[in-house]
């Protein structure tokens, strides 16, 4: 079976959001428009305390952008953002949630941050979403959303590293862009892993 991930399409990555990725609103009418094509439709949310460790206010001197070290881990400093119970972490409002079967939070344990949809970044706790989708027998994910450079990424790694046939739907995401070059870099790196590559116009069905 197929089933579709939406990773982090909530209102801090917006425009105007707490960590906006730019034109982040252009990828909701692409998720809306290939949920009705899968059977299965999940979606993460970033659900951050908000004395989360990745959020540089946290950390007296330092500035968004910038790298300490976390609990034996590299980590980019971020602004305050998608702080549990707030608007900032509700998905956005015109995304179609209907056909969500379930939401997967991660990034909840302050002391390390967490990309993936499926592991924290130092894969020492797991989000419950890959034995979700092999409990449903799921094989093949197809992945969009936020951020290309990041949690889009890092999911669709971690799927691929789970045995499961991993497609990226390229003009359903975009990019933080730290540096330059790093959506090229992301999808250059999830291709080498063996991640099909597609738009949204190439899926017509879940046959």
């Amino acid at each position: 079976m197929k089933a579709l991930i939406l990773v982090d399409l909530q209102n801090d990555f917006l425009p105007g959001g707490a960590l906006a990725v730019p034109r982040g609103d252009e990828v909701i009418p692409v998720a809306n428009r290939v949920q009705p094509h899968f059977d299965l439709v999940v979606a993460t949310q970033d659900w951050h305390p908000g004395g989360h460790g990745s959020f540089a206010a946290n950390h007296p001197g330092t500035a968004p952008g910038e790298v300490i070290e976390l609990n034996g881990l590299r980590q980019i400093l971020w602004p305050v953002h998608c702080v549990q119970g707030t608007r900032g972490a509700e998905f956005a409002e015109a995304l179609e949630t209907d056909r969500i079967a379930r939401v997967f939070r991660k990034g909840t344990d302050p002391g390390i941050d967490s990309y993936s949809g499926f592991f924290d970044n130092g894969h020492r706790k797991a989000t419950g979403l890959g034995d979700y989708l092999k409990e449903r027998s799921v094989d093949h994910v197809f992945v969009l959303g936020l951020a290309t450079d990041y949690c889009v990424k890092f999911t669709a790694l971690d799927a691929r590293s789970l045995g499961l046939e991993t497609s990226l739907i390229e003009d359903g995401c975009r990019g933080v862009e730290l540096q330059a070059g790093d959506v090229e870099r992301a999808v250059a790196d999830v291709r080498a892993a063996g991640v099909q590559v597609l738009r949204g116009c190439d899926i017509n069905s879940t046959d």
